[in-house]
């Protein structure tokens, strides 16, 4: 046991009772993990990996042994105070520093929170049970840590064993049970996400989850391998820019590659459970650039032609950026609502348990396998108009099937939406100055007023807004008026807390306001005004999957003084539209749309980065949720 403590980067001190344990962990510098071993454990290292290492939780338990970190400290040196008025038995004190980088925050578990004890009865065959130590010291330690804030997380071992043996027989059955489980397969099993695409789970996670152990094995980092994913598709994405078939055909391959890298990074942070809070951003992040520049890349390669698909793949971007808003915005509206059940929610529960109805739904929706695979196959065998039609129609039916579920599911569930909910979907609306004076001006009007209130003035609003927009003509004040109506529509929209069934809506519905309208008046623009537009929806779109990522995250939103220096959704929609109706006749529109687009990056980025590199946010890894 010391040998894998060891090899888990521990330093092993023995202490004989509770008194010298409290004694050494006083010891032990302030910032170390520090983990109590009962020395008659006996488990697969695995187990012990899963229950010491884990950085994501402030402590673990698997039985005979318990580790924290520096934030659940004071509660182990409380518990170990109380111990010592009942001696144990001998027990390892290991201390170990975490590598640059200091504890990440306790996050809820989505796992259960009993005792674990893996599946050691089913590996001694018919005989006795093996006779386990009862009340080790460990056991004590984290039962007592459980009546406070600082409740140990207990991993799911599955089949891997984890137990102290009482005698020499028990002692016999426990190593006997070790060495009937293969030990790497079940750690290369559980590198895989649990749950997945039909794609990524039969076509990429076979072979992918050896290349992380690859990686594992050769001090790669998961960050490092994320990194590697983005260069691959950015040279994806030159790759169509070329706009010759040859370019399509190594277009398609190096996509498919990247994804393979993207889901690997994934693995080899759960296989040698490196989880950062730099990682989980990164990831998230870097799925959406590399996705956004290869449509960039598809658009440059297709006006190598003659062929303008710019349009295409702005639209392309817009509707799957509301896509994964109306993703969001239902999950966070629904976090903790109470009475959280639905007829429909009732029946898609009995169609998951058919089976083969599980892989078919998780297919229609098109998540990011499905979609890149999609996306890889038709550029190499297709052209960038056909790809952008494609992906068009199979995310638009994907984004009606779920959107329409879960408006069935809201409407038929009753729920009482916390404050909580309706911070973050407030949050999520990106509302400026222009809208939060709209908002304290008709708060008092705005509490008598229906509970559909707020989707509809949101999607009123954005509809006006938008359709003004792509009708009226290039150069024309129309836009202006309608972006006018919009930013009282908005502020009417978030007037009230969002605590309504379907106020969940408002978010999305701001989102393809603001993205419609920039599509629509360069579209509308004679001076080829749509490259630029596509990068300033980018801009903006990378400022609100920010702000998605740190309400995952439990770690806040963007400043406000940032969100409104930004200028809000309607503000930014209401500057667009004067731009265009002042320079639309003109190049002028593409300078300002360029300057405008430069300044919201460096702003949104600067202020991004210096918060996810310094602030120690939680990590957060998507382990369980719907595939992206």
């Amino acid at each position: 046991m010391a040998d894998d403590l060891r090899a888990l980067g521990f330093q092993v001190v023995e202490a004989a009772t509770a008194t010298q344990a409290a004694a050494r962990l006083a010891a032990v510098p302030a910032a170390d993990r520090v983990a109590v071993v009962d020395p008659r454990f006996l488990g697969h290292r695995h187990a012990l990996r899963l229950a010491l290492t884990d950085p994501r939780f402030d402590a673990a338990a698997i039985p005979g042994a318990l580790s924290v970190q520096p934030p659940a400290r004071p509660a182990l040196a409380d518990a170990l105070e109380s111990a010592a008025r009942h001696p144990a038995g001998r027990t390892s004190l290991s201390g170990h520093e975490p590598p640059a980088a200091t504890a990440a925050p306790k996050r809820e578990s989505a796992l259960p929170n009993g005792t674990v004890a893996g599946a050691l009865l089913s590996h001694t065959g018919p005989g006795a049970a093996p006779a386990l130590a009862a009340d080790t010291l460990p056991d004590r330690l984290a039962a007592a840590l459980d009546t406070g804030a600082a409740a140990p997380h207990r991993p799911e071992l599955g089949v891997l064993v984890a137990a102290v043996p009482a005698d020499e027989a028990g002692r016999a059955a426990v190593v006997a049970a070790i060495g009937a489980v293969d030990e790497e397969a079940v750690r290369l099993r559980s590198a895989v996400k649990s749950r997945d695409g039909f794609f990524t789970t039969h076509f990429i996670s076979p072979y992918s989850r050896y290349l992380a152990r690859w990686c594992a094995r050769r001090g790669l980092t998961p960050n490092q391998v994320t990194t590697a994913s983005l260069v691959v598709a950015l040279i994806a994405a030159a790759s169509a820019a070329t706009g010759t078939r040859a370019g399509y055909i190594a277009a398609g391959a190096l996509l498919l590659a990247s994804f393979v890298l993207d889901c690997a990074d994934g693995q080899l942070a759960r296989y040698a459970l490196k989880y950062s809070t730099l990682g989980a951003w990164l990831d998230a992040t870097f799925d959406r650039v590399k996705e956004y520049a290869f449509y960039a890349g598809l658009a440059l390669g297709a006006s190598r032609h003659g062929d303008d698909v710019w349009a295409l793949a702005l639209g392309a971007m817009t509707l799957q950026t509301c896509r994964h808003v109306v993703d969001f915005a239902f999950n966070e509206a629904n976090h903790d609502a109470e009475a959280n059940t639905s007829p429909t929610a009732a029946l898609s529960g009995r169609l998951d348990s058919v089976g083969w109805t599980v892989w078919v739904r998780r297919m229609i929706v098109l998540p990011i396998g499905e979609r890149w695979a999609l996306i890889a196959v038709l550029t190499a065998a297709g052209t960038p108009r056909t790809t952008f039609v494609v992906l068009l129609v199979g995310c638009g039916l994907a984004a009606c099937y779920t959107t329409a579920g879960r408006v069935l599911r809201s409407l038929t569930r009753k729920a009482r939406r916390t404050d909580r909910a309706a911070l973050a979907l407030a949050d999520l609306a990106d509302s400026g100055f222009l809208a939060e004076a709209v908002a304290r001006a008709a708060a008092p009007a705005a509490r008598r007023l229906p509970a559909f209130a707020p989707p509809a003035l949101a999607l009123a609003g954005a509809a006006a807004v938008t359709a003004t927009a792509a009708l009226a003509p290039d150069g024309s004040g129309w836009p202006v008026l309608a972006a006018a109506c919009y930013v009282v529509t908005s502020g009417l929209a978030v007037a009230r807390p969002l605590k309504g069934a379907l106020d969940w809506l408002v978010p999305p519905a701001f989102r393809a306001a603001e993205y419609g309208t920039v599509l629509a008046l360069a579209a509308a623009n004679m001076n080829g005004s749509l490259p630029f537009a596509y990068g300033l929806v980018a801009a903006v779109a990378y400022h609100h999957y920010d702000t998605v990522y740190r309400i995952r995250g439990g770690a806040g939103t963007p400043p406000r003084a940032l969100v409104r220096a930004a200028g809000g959704h309607e503000g930014r929609v209401l500057l667009v539209t004067v731009l265009a109706a002042a320079l639309g006749h003109r190049s002028g529109f593409q300078v300002a749309l360029t300057v405008l687009a430069a300044v919201l990056a460096l702003l949104v980025l600067s202020e991004s980065i210096r918060f996810w590199v310094s602030s120690g946010a939680p990590a957060v890894h998507d382990e369980t949720g719907e595939p992206a």
